[in-house]
């Protein structure tokens, strides 16, 4: 009988944390003694919908896989027992990296057909890492970016309100509720209701208490002085159980009467920006948490409509990204060595042409404001602009130092406040420009031809 699992995975199950037409292809690779060396190119062929920009995040997640890949005796017995061969599951054992990678610095804006990261390795190598790459930062990237736009709301509309992760029981699954509250703190979220999150990653967290703990006394006044008395002036009540308004006033009575400060209290459900400024006249100064439906457009209407809280605890919409839950990041090859060269490569599928080779990409700044982007050749010497991908290995090894998360924050939080607001708005943005460069046209024109040329 197999045991039951939480559902997570470990270290040594990483090796087959990808699709089974992986190892098929890498098994036909070295089977035929197919092995030139490639590039493939994490991008966005375009944003998700209503996005002006993305934030790159996952690839300390990528670091760590590549640093840590290995097929254990286990995971060779498995793909023995699926028919794989016994030379190739050799091959596997001995597995390891020998290609470099550079990638986007997480915390990065990132706009369509920019490489998020590059791998260059023999295609073997290269071809492995697909599955995981696309999972880790094209998620991380999409809660990173709904992150960011919450945060960029309450920036510009909102008087400083802490924003905390409370979706990991919204998430689709435990790794998922994991990585999204660490892709939320990056786009600029202050905490998570998640433990775990807050001990492997640092980030503060943050709670109240639950309908149950209310349900579960014999009265809510009972529910509240008995909460009062275990934490006193910290103290954060929800109080819309049976009625908010009614709550309210008996948070505040129950405060008084165990002659502590009262906290805060917590809105979690009608119409929020009315009830939370009927609250505010309750309460006085006190703290008052908004959660229940808060995502970016909830945020902008609240503030609008001159709504009134100290802190918004976004679950659901942040963890699923539910506006746009597909990042459609692809992972393709654009090189591939041809007589011991690199030469580019690309699909002619239609809706899924791709820009041939290895890529520079160069970032236009004037005045403390972004302007364009350049995409071009590696090879290119390009004088607009500063460099924007990074080596990350080398000759595979770790030449990369990750930064610590807080400065992985302040990095998006920077970028974006350099990113023009036309381009941040959370309904129709404007577009930002992303040039390309004359040769790199010229390339990619180029380069249509011949495939047409040879296979059409």
């Amino acid at each position: 009988m197999t045991q039951p699992t939480a559902g997570t995975f470990d270290p040594h199950d990483r090796a087959l944390f990808t699709d089974r037409y992986e190892l098929a292809m890498l098994q036909g690779y070295y089977e035929s003694g197919h092995t030139p060396t490639a590039t493939f190119s994490l991008y966005f062929r375009d944003l998700p919908a209503e996005r002006g920009y993305a934030i790159a995040a996952g690839l300390e997640q990528v670091i760590d896989y590549v640093e840590t890949l290995a097929f254990d005796d286990r995971a060779l017995d498995y793909l023995a027992e699926e028919g794989f061969d016994a030379e190739f599951l050799s091959y596997l054992d001995a597995f390891e990296f020998t290609g470099e990678i550079r990638a986007l610095p997480e915390g990065t804006l990132v706009f369509p057909n920019e490489p998020l990261l590059e791998v260059t390795a023999p295609i073997h190598e290269a071809q492995l890492f697909e599955t995981f790459v696309l999972n880790q930062v094209g998620f991380q990237t999409l809660v990173a970016t709904k992150g960011a736009r919450m945060a960029d709301v309450v920036r510009r509309h909102g008087d400083g309100q802490d924003l905390v992760d409370f979706g990991s029981r919204r998430a689709h699954g435990t790794d998922a509720g994991l990585t999204a509250a660490r892709a939320a703190y990056i786009g600029g979220f202050d905490g998570t209701s998640n433990m775990l999150a807050g001990e492997r990653y640092g980030i503060p967290t943050y709670g109240t208490m639950a309908h149950s703990w209310v349900q579960s006394f014999e009265s809510e006044r009972a529910s509240f002085a008995a909460f009062a008395d275990v934490y006193g002036d910290d103290a954060i009540y929800l109080v819309d159980t049976y009625d908010t308004i009614t709550g309210a006033g008996r948070a505040v009575t129950v405060a008084a009467d165990r002659d502590v400060d009262l906290g805060g209290v917590r809105l979690d459900s009608g119409d929020l920006t009315a009830l939370s400024k009927q609250v505010r006249e309750i309460v006085d100064d006190a703290s008052i948490v908004v959660s229940s439906g808060v995502d970016e457009f909830f945020l902008r209407e609240f503030f609008d409509d001159d709504g009134v809280a100290s802190a918004f605890g976004p679950g659901t919409a942040l963890t699923t990204s539910a506006d746009a839950p597909n990042s459609g990041v692809v992972y393709k090859l654009t090189a591939v060595e041809r007589d011991g060269t690199l030469a580019p490569s690309m699909k002619l599928s239609p809706g899924k042409v791709t820009y041939p080779g290895q890529k520079a990409l160069h970032r236009v700044e004037r005045d403390g404001q972004y302007q364009y982007d350049v995409l071009a050749r590696r090879d290119e010497a390009l004088e607009a602009g500063a460099p924007q991908l990074e080596p990350i290995f080398e000759d595979g090894s770790l030449v990369y130092t990750p930064p610590e998360l807080a400065t992985i924050r302040q990095r998006a939080s920077r970028e974006l406040e350099a990113l023009p607001e036309r381009c941040r708005h959370v309904s129709e943005p404007d577009p930002y420009e992303v040039r390309i460069s004359d040769r790199l046209k010229a390339v990619t024109q180029q380069t249509e031809g011949e495939i047409r040329d040879r296979e059409l």
